[in-house]
């Protein structure tokens, strides 16, 4: 399995020629490196999911020749538990993660009704999953095996055994990874110079899909807290896990922000940036769980990924923000913010 799972990592090169293609298409428009990147994509959420697929056989059959399954599972873990180790330590959580991206990714570029964003806000997507590629092949590699792989395993943190460990994490990264399709459609917007409401309406569902699982992630989570830890049935102190309630208030906040720019084509330059903040809190909250910065139950402790997360957030917000100030003449308010508008936004 670790040798299936190591070849399925090569989508790493896949999801690379998929941006190059997607880079040729822009600056010649010839079909052929369109369709080329198409195909790029949906090979690498396959081969993402062929990795996947093999860390859930080795996770489930005790696979100990693989580093990962001994140190995250034992012969007598229940089953439930030995699938969740998926995202029980950091490098199958980023596998995890990186597999819902690319999948992502697939299902935009696969839309009809996408068409004309597809070439821009698919390569943007395919940006952010080539770098969880690249840290999962070079950085943080799941799939490392052991030259003297032990009879059984050490098992699961017990505070791990517990049905929160089911549904808060796929809740919480469904909905941390999801806020990527607006995020890319937002800046394919400006890269076309059409900062319109055009790509609200293609992204309204998958906002509120996005908003809505990362609701239910910190409702669970709390819960979950409740019960191991006696928090109160909040996360009161704990910074990291505090870290998953910022996007979920700039993402209501834009969830609300976008009708108006929808009814009153007002609020376009605020939309942007709430737009940027509120994905780069999601990969700033991967950061503090992966940095070992600050002291939490629920980060992974000291690791190298900090830095590489700090840096990649930082180009991606600056790069945002690039676009946001070149094309702010586009952006600016064509209705004009008179009392009664005024009235109406704070009420929306």
């Amino acid at each position: 399995m670790a040798y299936l799972g190591t070849i399925g990592l090569s989508a790493f090169g896949m999801g690379i020629y998929s941006v190059a293609a997607f880079f040729m298409f822009n600056s010649n428009r010839r079909l052929k490196y369109l369709l080329s990147a198409k195909n790029a994509v949906y090979g690498t959420a396959l081969f993402t999911t062929i990795s996947v697929l093999a860390m859930l056989y080795a996770l489930i059959t005790g696979d100990f020749s693989i580093e990962y399954v001994t140190q995250y599972t034992s012969q007598d873990l229940p089953t439930i538990y030995k699938l969740t180790a998926l995202w029980a330590g950091n490098d199958g959580s980023l596998l995890f993660w990186a597999w819902i991206l690319v999948l992502l990714a697939a299902l935009v570029t696969v839309s009809k009704e996408n068409e004309e964003y597809i070439p821009y806000a698919s390569p943007i997507m395919m940006v952010v999953s080539v770098f969880f590629l690249f840290m999962l092949n070079f950085v943080s590699q799941p799939f490392v095996q052991l030259l003297n792989p032990p009879l059984d395993g050490m098992g699961m943190n017990p505070m791990l055994q517990n049905p929160g460990m089911v549904i808060h994490p796929v809740t919480l990264y469904l909905g941390y990874v999801g806020f990527a399709v607006p995020f890319a459609f937002a800046m394919a917007a400006l890269i076309m110079k059409n900062p319109g409401d055009q790509w609200i309406k293609l992204t309204r569902k998958w906002t509120l899909i996005s908003w809505l699982f990362l609701t239910l992630g910190n409702l669970f989570g709390a819960q979950w807290a409740y019960v191991e830890l006696g928090w109160g049935g909040y996360w009161a102190w704990d910074p990291v896990e505090n870290a998953s309630l910022m996007p979920w208030l700039t993402g209501s906040a834009f969830l609300h922000s976008v009708m108006v720019q929808g009814r009153k084509n007002m609020l376009k330059i605020w939309n942007m940036v709430l737009i940027i903040v509120t994905f780069g809190l999601t990969l700033f909250g991967t950061f503090l769980i992966r940095s070992g910065v600050v002291a939490s139950v629920h980060a992974f402790g000291n690791s190298s990924l900090g830095t590489y997360f700090l840096i990649f957030t930082s180009l991606i917000i600056l790069a945002a923000l690039y676009l946001v100030a070149d094309r702010i003449h586009l952006l600016r308010q064509e209705i004009s913010l008179n009392p009664i508008y005024l009235r109406k936004v704070v009420f929306y």
